[in-house]
């Protein structure tokens, strides 16, 4: 499964900053599906990852219903990426 979409970047203030990108709703419901045959375990689902040039492997994290992409700071070091910016994402499951 392919799935492409832009998404605002945001940061999540635990013990460590994190950032984050939220999968559209509409999405969700194909990844909620898929899911069910990938996942390893506390509903992440596997994915890679490509903005611009980088391209990683990670996990999408379930939250409220929804999925987050993480976002290492590698990526957004060398995308240029900071806080409240819009990416174009494309995730394949």
């Amino acid at each position: 499964m392919r799935l492409e979409f832009e998404a605002e970047v945001f940061q999540w203030r635990g013990p460590s900053p994190y950032y984050f990108v939220a999968v559209p709703e509409p999405m969700c419901d194909d990844l909620r599906v898929a899911a069910h045959d990938v996942s390893y375990g506390w509903g992440v689902v596997p994915v890679t990852v490509q903005i611009g040039a980088t391209s990683w492997t990670t996990s999408l994290f379930p939250k409220d219903g929804g999925y987050l992409v993480p976002l290492k700071d590698r990526v957004r070091e060398a995308e240029d990426i900071a806080q409240d910016d819009i990416v174009q994402l494309v995730l394949t499951v």
